[in-house]
C-alpha cells in the first residue's frame, strides 16, 4: 500500500511555543510554507478551520496560485455553509488548482467552539448532519441533471451546479472522530479517515473499529487511515530528548493557549493517555497533551529521523498509510522532516509492499491489490 504525508499550511509563523511575528495572515510565510513542503516531497498540505481564524478557502486558492504538484487538503465544518454553495466552492478551488483539491469535513467536538458561529446542536447530531452533507456534495459534484433532496437537516429543490471538479474524479473526501457516529459517518462517505497519533495498540483497536463499521455499511474497501503526530527530531537521541523538554517548557509559559479543557472525546482520550505515562512504544511521548489541555494533534514522536521513521513505520504495519506531521517551528521542522524522515519512510515502506507482492505472486494469488488515490 502506499504511504502518503500530510503537512501543515498554516497561515502564519505561531506555533504553541512561539507568538506570531506578523499578522494572521501573512501572504509570504503561507506561499513559503507550502512551497517547502512541494520541495521537500510531501504529498498535501491542510488548511484548518477556526471560528476567528482566517479563512481556509482563499487561502488555498493563494497557495493553489504558488505551487505545482502539491495536494491542498481544505478543512471544512456543515454548520458554516449550505452543502450546494460549499460543492461550488469546493468544485470551484479544484479547477483553480488544477485537480489538486482534497476536503476534510469536521463535524466539531467541542460545543463553545461551534456556538462561536452559531451551531447549537449535540455531537450526535452533527455527526448525522455530516453525513448528509457529504452526501449531498458528492451529488451536487457529479449529477449533471437538477435534483431534489428532502432530509433532516437540509431541504431542497431542483438544484444543479454549473461548476464540477476538473477531470473524471471527485476530490478526496476525509473525516475523524472517536466515536461510533464518527465510524458510521467514515464507513459510508469517507476515502480517507483521521486519527490521532495514540499509542499502537489504541490505534489498532480504533483502525478495527473504521473497518468493522465500513464492513457493517457493506463497503468492499474500507477508507484509508491516517494518524497524526508532532515530530521532534534531533541529530542524536540525547539532543531529540532535551529539544522535546524544551517544547514543553515553552508550551507551559503560552500565555495565549486555552486555559478551557477541550470537550471532544478525542482530546479526552488524549488526555487520559498522557495521565497513564509520558512514553509509549518505540517514541510516542504525551506530556504535551496535558500542558495543551488536549487541544488538537499533541502527542509527539521524539528521537533521531531513523527512530521517528521506524515509529511511523510501526503504525504503518497496523494499516496505517497517511502520516499527518506538524512541527512546532511550523517552516523549519517541515524542511528537516521531509529531508530527514521521508524518504526513510517511503523506502522502508516500499520494500514491504514488494516483500508483500513477492510472497503473494509465490502463493500464486497475484497482487490483489485495488488502485487507490483519488476516488472515482
Amino acid at each position: 500500500m502506499p504511504v502518503e504525508f500530510l503537512g501543515y499550511a498554516a497561515t502564519n509563523d505561531g506555533s504553541e511555543t512561539r507568538p506570531r511575528s506578523g499578522p494572521s495572515f501573512d501572504p509570504d510565510y503561507t506561499v513559503r510554507l507550502a512551497r517547502a513542503h512541494e520541495e521537500w516531497d510531501w504529498d498535501r498540505v491542510l488548511f484548518a478551520y477556526g471560528s476567528g481564524s482566517p479563512d481556509p478557502a482563499p487561502a488555498t486558492a493563494y497557495v493553489a496560485a504558488h505551487t505545482e504538484r502539491l495536494q491542498l487538503l481544505l478543512a471544512h465544518r456543515p454548520n458554516v455553509s449550505y452543502p450546494t454553495y460549499a460543492a461550488k466552492t469546493f468544485a470551484t478551488l479544484d479547477r483553480i488548482s488544477d485537480g489538486r483539491l482534497c476536503v476534510h469535513f469536521i463535524t466539531g467536538g467541542d460545543d463553545t467552539e461551534q456556538a462561536r458561529e452559531g451551531d447549537f446542536l449535540s455531537m450526535a447530531e452533527r455527526y448525522a448532519r455530516t453525513g448528509e452533507y457529504i452526501g449531498i456534495v458528492k451529488r451536487a459534484w457529479t449529477e449533471r441533471e437538477p435534483f431534489s433532496h428532502h432530509g433532516w437537516y437540509f431541504d431542497f429543490d431542483e438544484f444543479v451546479s454549473d461548476v464540477f471538479p476538473a477531470g473524471d474524479r471527485r476530490p478526496l473526501v476525509s473525516v475523524g472522530g472517536c466515536v461510533p457516529e464518527a465510524y458510521a459517518v467514515g464507513a459510508a462517505e469517507a476515502d480517507v479517515y483521521c486519527l490521532w497519533g495514540e499509542p499502537l495498540d489504541r490505534t489498532a483497536e480504533q483502525i478495527e473499529a473504521v473497518r468493522a463499521a465500513s464492513a457493517a455499511a457493506g463497503r468492499a474497501v474500507p477508507p484509508r487511515i491516517q494518524v497524526a503526530f508532532r515530530p521532534i527530531l534531533g541529530a542524536t537521541e540525547e539532543q531529540a530528548w532535551e529539544k522535546a523538554h524544551g517544547i514543553l517548557a515553552a508550551i507551559k509559559t503560552n500565555r495565549r493557549l486555552s486555559v478551557v479543557p477541550a470537550q471532544s472525546t478525542g482530546t479526552r482520550r488524549l488526555i487520559a493517555i498522557a495521565g497513564h505515562s509520558e512514553r509509549f512504544d518505540r517514541a510516542l511521548w504525551t506530556p504535551a497533551a496535558l500542558a495543551t489541555k488536549g487541544a488538537d494533534n499533541s502527542n509527539a514522536l521524539v528521537g533521531t529521523p531513523e527512530t521517528v521513521a521506524q515509529a511511523l513505520l510501526d503504525y504503518y504495519d497496523l494499516g496505517v498509510e497517511i502520516f499527518s506531521a506538524r512541527g512546532y517551528d511550523l517552516l523549519e521542522d517541515a524542511i528537516e522532516f521531509g529531508r530527514h524522515v521521508i524518504p526513510i519512510v517511503r523506502e522502508e515502506a516500499a520494500k514491504r509492499e514488494a516483500a508483500r507482492a513477492a510472497r503473494r505472486s509465490s502463493a500464486g494469488g497475484g497482487t490483489g491489490a485495488t488502485p487507490r488515490g483519488m476516488a472515482a
